[in-house]
C-alpha cells in the first residue's frame, strides 16, 4: 500500500519529527474519526428492498425538491408500485452474490479498509469507517459508533468529486440531523469536493490510459458520462454543471484529447423535467447512427462502480450502441479501490485532517 501511496512516507516523517504537543493537537484521549460516505444501495436485489430504498431516496427534498401532494401521489401511486420490480431485476444482474450485497457496498467497504492502513502514519487515534446516505450502514449508525469509540473529531468525506445539493449537501443534512440528537457533539469537518484536485485528475487520466491500453480495439470516441440532474437545479445556483465542465477541461488536457474525442454527457434522466444535456443514451445512439464503430465510456463522477455504471452504462448503453450500428463498446471501471483511487482518497483525508493531526 505504501508503494501506491507515496505521500504517506512524507507524512510519516513529519509526524515522527514533530513535538508531542503538535502530534496530539488536543485531548490525548480523544480519537479522530474519518467517515467515507457514498450514495446508497438496497439491502437485497428484490422488489421490497428496492422499494424501501427508493422511498427513502425519493422522499429526500434535496433529491426531489417539490415534495408536494402531487409528487406524493405519483411516488406512492405509480413509482413505488412499478419501478421496484424493474430495478430489482437490474440489481440482480450486477449483484455480488458471494457477499449478498451490491458492488457499491463491497467497494465502499474496501475503500475504508484500505484507507485505514494508508493513514496509519498519522497515528493510532484515527478510526476509519464508512456509511451510505440511503440504506445501510446508515450515517446515523456509523456516526453514533464513532462517537461511542471516543471520537471527539470526525471528518466526513462524501465520495462525490463534483458538488451537488442532491448528493453532497444531503450528506451534510443527515450528519447535522444526527448531531442534533447527540448531547456531547464531536467537532466536525466535511471534505470539500475534489472535482479539480490534481490527484483526482491524474488518477482519472492514468486509469483511463491503462484501461484503454488493455482494450482489443481503439475507440473512435470516448464518452465521459456524469450523473444528470434537472436543469432547474443548476439554474437555481447548484455548481454541479460547472464542476463537471472543469473536470472535463482538466481531463482533456491531461489526456491530450479535444471535445470531439472526449465528450461530456449526462445519464440517468428521471421524470419529464428538462435535465442536463447532452444525454448519454441519446448521444450513444447518435454516434452509432453517424458511423462510429468503436466507443468507450468513462464515468468520472462516480467514485465506485454501481448500478448506474455496471448496468445502465455497461449493459443498457452497450445494447443501444450495437443496436444502431456500433461494433465495439467498453465501459471503463471507476477508480474504485484501485491504487490510483485510493491515492485520491488518502490525499483528501490527509489534507482535511491538517490541524487535527
Amino acid at each position: 500500500m505504501n508503494e501506491s501511496l507515496p505521500i504517506v512516507e512524507a507524512t510519516r516523517l513529519a509526524v515522527d519529527t514533530a513535538p508531542a504537543s503538535a502530534q496530539v493537537g488536543g485531548s490525548e484521549a480523544g480519537k479522530i474519526g474519518v467517515l467515507l460516505v457514498n450514495l446508497g444501495t438496497p439491502d437485497a436485489a428484490d422488489a421490497p428492498a428496492v422499494r424501501r430504498y427508493l422511498k427513502e431516496f425519493l422522499t429526500d427534498p434535496r433529491v426531489i425538491e417539490n415534495q408536494g401532494a402531487l409528487w406524493s401521489l405519483i411516488l406512492n401511486g405509480i413509482i413505488l408500485r412499478i419501478r421496484p420490480r424493474r430495478k430489482a431485476r437490474d440489481y440482480a444482474k450486477i449483484w455480488n452474490h458471494e457477499k449478498n450485497e451490491s458492488p457499491l457496498k463491497t467497494i465502499t467497504r474496501s475503500q475504508a479498509d484500505k484507507l485505514a492502513p494508508a493513514l496509519v502514519a498519522l497515528g493510532p487515534r484515527l478510526v476509519v469507517d464508512w456509511a451510505m446516505r440511503y440504506g445501510n450502514p446508515s450515517i446515523a449508525s456509523r456516526l453514533t459508533e464513532l462517537v461511542a469509540q471516543g471520537c471527539e473529531r470526525i471528518l466526513v468525506i462524501p465520495l462525490y468529486p463534483q458538488y451537488c445539493a442532491a448528493t453532497t449537501a444531503t450528506v451534510g443534512d443527515e450528519v447535522f440531523r444526527v448531531l442534533t440528537r447527540i448531547r456531547y457533539q464531536p467537532a466536525l469537518r466535511i471534505a470539500v469536493p475534489y472535482y479539480a484536485d490534481p490527484a483526482y485528475i491524474e488518477a482519472l487520466a492514468s486509469s483511463t490510459r491503462a484501461a484503454l491500453g488493455e482494450l482489443a480495439f481503439v475507440p473512435d470516441v470516448i464518452l465521459a458520462s456524469f450523473h444528470g440532474v434537472p436543469q432547474d437545479y443548476v439554474d437555481k445556483g447548484d455548481p454541479y454543471y460547472t464542476h463537471c465542465i472543469e473536470t472535463m477541461r482538466l481531463l482533456r488536457a491531461a489526456l491530450a484529447l479535444d471535445e470531439s474525442k472526449l465528450m461530456l454527457t449526462f445519464q440517468s434522466r428521471f421524470g419529464r423535467a428538462k435535465w442536463l444535456e447532452p444525454a448519454t443514451d441519446r448521444t450513444v445512439k447518435k454516434l452509432a447512427k453517424d458511423g462510429v464503430k468503436n466507443l468507450a465510456v468513462i464515468t468520472p463522477g462516480f467514485s465506485a462502480d454501481c448500478l448506474e455504471t455496471l448496468e445502465e452504462i455497461a449493459v443498457e448503453n452497450a445494447h443501444i450502441f450495437k443496436r444502431y450500428g456500433g461494433q465495439s463498446f467498453a465501459a471503463i471501471p471507476c477508480l474504485n479501490d484501485s491504487p490510483p483511487g485510493m491515492q485520491v482518497i488518502a490525499e483528501i483525508a490527509q489534507r482535511e485532517l491538517k490541524g487535527w493531526i
